[in-house]
């Protein structure tokens, strides 16, 4: 099935690659050189793909793991007709360019997902995987298959070092996503040295414990074998497939095999020498016709499958319109008119309840509004209170499931979860502890780079949990999150703000939002009764009765004890104004002017109320004002007799700010 022109292709993969990192004298040459023989094999024989119309739904999706190696990327995207031109491969890892030193999704065009912390592209795989699983029960019919493809991502050893991708593997083989292929970049090699100095695992009995299927290739530069392998994988309709192909990291320069082409350019006189055991005769960045004609093969594949879904599906719409429109809303994060109105709102006469309780008793109104949401947790649904009842759990047997039992996998779960929204068709949450929004950090961030509006839901949002002690009582946490720009964090007040702040997530288009739930029972304040948005982040929750003399400024639970340190405060003769302040972001996002109206410059006395650090807040209260804050870790306890103790009381801070403006 192969020949010369394919070892030509093959060869022009490394060189255009070996060529965009010797201009930038920047990147990666060992993955390109080594592994381009799977990525063409991929591409031009199997990759289900239309390159002029890169968003098809039905795509085949690639992620490229090992995004160290993204000058093959770009390679790959160039010849095969994506919107990436010659011109912006010699811009590679420069500023402003559209082939930046990791792959970006929405920078540049056919890349699927931000890959580059490694681990996280394969989580993001099971992610892509998981959402076409779920999408092809919802809608396809007998004779439809409007969802229907594959997902492959290319790994190296150092992703399957990282923890990340452990946890994402196991869940894959435990839901059995057959349709999620990954190739194993095998060299034996890491950035330090041998491989054998940090990994000894016997990878194919890992994943086959793991439920999955595994295939070797011997060897990596035989085209042949490779595409064998592919399609023996692609045979199994019960498992996920892992493909080790053996390559030879820097194939072709002079230290191949070695560390000292793994992230380093190789030189102009390695390159030549290179090129010479390629036969490679051009000029660089120099690619004939004769290369770009082998590569239309994915161009015509791409097309005609493309045009062969269009005729199904146009068909699908006059047979199935109804569930035409869901989908087709779902890919464009459509939401029903008016649903926020048939969402419960909340009245002072309303008994007091947990945002965590009152999120769960939303999500089901939601729920019924949005037939497209579904979400998960990292074993805490009881506790998270982020289930969807009258369904099922998404499992194998069960793919419609709007449930995801994530497990104990924080990480992974959030790196699933920005593959299932960077897939489309759906809107997906996460949950956990606040507390453990450590874990997955990193997720967060990529899913803002990514421009990802991935709903992430974090309760016990405070030291009020109590018993559980310091562990689990976060403190820097909100600081932490608010840190990462592109990134809306949401800690509401009572029920009327937690209604709000799931609209907020679910109308975000590019940001993830984070909304972080108590454990302990708020009330439902009267003020928020009226309330039809929080988009503005802050809002005067209580006003003064003419120009405040002081303000308190309080997210979540602490909300209302800043009206009752208001009234403490009143009754001593000081007229205090009080803001509600759901979300940083949004707040300083909402313009001059209206950050003028809620905190004039001319009132010095402003106090910040919330149960964790006081990092970030000295921005709103000024260097006069005062933060009622937790700069230390909490106390093992019950929740109230621990505020208490911290501080957390109305006549404690309310005897604060006398101590500090009384003067």
């Amino acid at each position: 099935m192969f020949n010369n022109e394919d070892q030509k292709a093959v060869d022009a993969l490394r060189v255009l690659s070996i060529s965009q990192i010797e201009k930038a004298n920047s990147g990666h040459p060992g993955l390109p050189m080594g592994a381009a023989p799977m990525a063409y094999v991929l591409w031009n024989k199997v990759l289900n793909t239309n390159p002029k119309n890169s968003k098809w739904i039905n795509r085949d999706r690639f992620v490229l793991s090992a995004g160290h190696g993204s000058a093959l990327l770009y390679s790959l995207l160039h010849l095969s007709g994506f919107n990436l031109s010659l011109d912006d491969l010699k811009e590679f890892r420069q500023v402003g360019s559209k082939t930046p030193g990791h792959p970006e999704r929405m920078h540049t065009d056919g890349v699927e997902v931000t890959t580059g912390p490694l681990g996280q592209g394969v989580a993001n795989a099971v992610g892509l995987a998981m959402a076409e699983k779920h999408l092809s029960k919802l809608y396809n019919k007998d004779d439809y298959k409007v969802m229907d493809h594959y997902t492959y991502a290319l790994c190296g050893d150092g992703d399957l070092m990282e923890g990340v991708a452990h946890e994402a593997i196991s869940l894959a083989g435990h839901l059995k996503l057959s349709k999620l292929i990954l190739l194993y970049d095998s060299n034996d090699i890491c950035l330090d040295g041998d491989l054998s100095t940090s990994f000894t695992e016997n990878v194919e009995e890992t994943f086959k414990a793991c439920n999955w299927s595994y295939i070797k290739v011997e060897d990596g530069n035989n085209l042949e074998e490779i595409l064998n392998a592919i399609e023996q994988a692609k045979s199994d309709n019960d498992k996920p497939t892992l493909i080790e192909v053996k390559t030879t990291i820097g194939y072709g320069s002079e230290n191949e095999g070695t560390n000292k082409v793994h992230g380093s350019p190789i030189g102009a006189d390695d390159f030549k020498k290179a090129k010479e055991r390629y036969n490679w005769v051009d000029d660089d960045f120099v690619i004939s016709d004769e290369i770009y004609k082998t590569f239309e093969q994915i161009q015509k594949r791409g097309k005609e499958e493309n045009q062969k879904w269009d005729q199904m599906y146009d068909s699908y719409k006059k047979n199935y319109p109804d569930l035409a429109q869901e989908l087709e809303d779902g890919f464009n994060r459509k939401l029903p008119e008016n649903w926020l109105d048939k969402v419960k709102k909340y009245s002072p006469e309303d008994k007091a309840i947990a945002t965590r309780a009152s999120s769960h008793e939303i999500l089901q109104d939601i729920a019924r509004e949005i037939p497209t949401l579904w979400g998960g947790s990292a074993d805490l649904f009881s506790s998270n209170k982020t289930d969807i009842k009258d369904t099922v759990a998404f499992r194998d047997e069960s793919p419609e499931g709007r449930n995801v039992w994530y497990g104990v996998r924080e990480f992974a779960m959030a790196t699933i979860a920005n593959g299932i929204l960077a897939h489309g068709g759906s809107f997906h949450h996460v949950s956990t502890f606040l507390v453990f929004s450590d874990y997955l950090k990193s997720a967060v961030r990529v899913s803002a780079l990514s421009k990802l509006p991935t709903t992430y839901v974090f309760t016990h949002d405070s030291i009020a949990v109590g018993e559980d002690g310091p562990t689990h009582q976060p403190i820097e946490q909100l600081a932490m999150l608010r840190s990462i720009p592109d990134t809306i964090v949401l800690r509401p007040a009572d029920a009327n703000e937690v209604r709000l702040s799931w609209k907020i997530a679910l109308e975000s288009k590019e940001k993830p939002v984070v909304i972080a739930l108590t454990r302990q029972n708020v009330s439902n304040l009267e003020q928020t009764t009226k309330l039809d948005n929080i988009d503005k982040g802050a809002y005067i929750i209580s006003d003064s009765d003419k120009k405040p003399e002081g303000i308190l400024i309080a997210t979540g639970s602490e909300v209302e004890l800043a009206l009752e340190t208001k009234e403490i405060l009143k009754k001593q003769g000081k007229d205090i104004r009080v803001i509600s302040m759901p979300s940083m972001e949004l707040f300083r996002d909402s313009g001059e002017d209206y950050i003028e109206e809620l905190l004039p410059m001319d009132c010095k006395n402003i106090v910040s109320i919330e149960m964790g650090t006081s990092f970030g807040w000295g921005e709103f209260t000024g260097r006069n004002g005062l933060n009622i804050s937790i700069d230390r870790f909490g106390i093992s306890g019950e929740g109230s007799q621990v505020q208490k103790e911290l501080g957390f009381t109305a006549e404690k801070i309310a005897e604060a700010y006398n101590k500090k403006f009384d003067k």
